[in-house]
C-alpha cells in the first residue's frame, strides 16, 4: 500500500495517474516487468515520450526501473510496477493539506 505522508505526495500521485498512457503502462507491467522497447510497443508511443511517463510515475514512486545484463552482453533497462493501493477521501484530504506546497504563477503583465 502507498502511503502518503505530505499533500505534495498526494498531488505527484493523483498528477501521475491523470493521463490515459500512463494508466496504460500501470496496466501493461501489472502483467510483469518490462523493457523500455517492449514497453514502447505495446503502449504505442515513442521511447523519448514514453521515458517522460515513467518518469512521472517513478516520481509518483508507482513504478521502478533497474538495469539489467542481457545474455548479448547489452544493459537494459526494465520496469516494474510497485503494487499500491490508494483510499483518498475527505479525511485523508483533510490531514494532509497543511503540508501541500501551493505554487504561484507568475503572470506577466503587459
Amino acid at each position: 500500500m502507498k502511503h502518503l505522508n505530505s499533500g505534495n505526495d498526494l498531488l505527484l500521485v493523483l498528477e501521475a495517474l491523470s493521463n490515459p498512457h500512463r494508466l496504460k503502462i500501470i496496466s501493461v507491467l501489472y502483467q510483469g516487468k518490462q523493457y523500455v522497447s517492449q514497453l514502447a510497443r505495446e503502449i504505442g508511443i515513442s521511447r523519448p515520450l514514453l521515458y517522460l511517463h515513467l518518469q512521472k510515475l517513478e516520481e509518483a514512486k508507482l513504478i521502478t526501473s533497474e538495469m539489467e545484463i542481457l545474455e548479448t552482453g547489452k544493459a537494459a533497462k526494465f520496469y516494474m510496477l510497485n503494487p499500491f493501493e490508494l483510499k483518498i477521501n475527505s479525511e485523508l484530504i483533510n490531514s494532509l493539506i497543511s503540508s501541500l506546497t501551493i505554487k504561484k504563477k507568475n503572470y506577466l503583465k503587459e
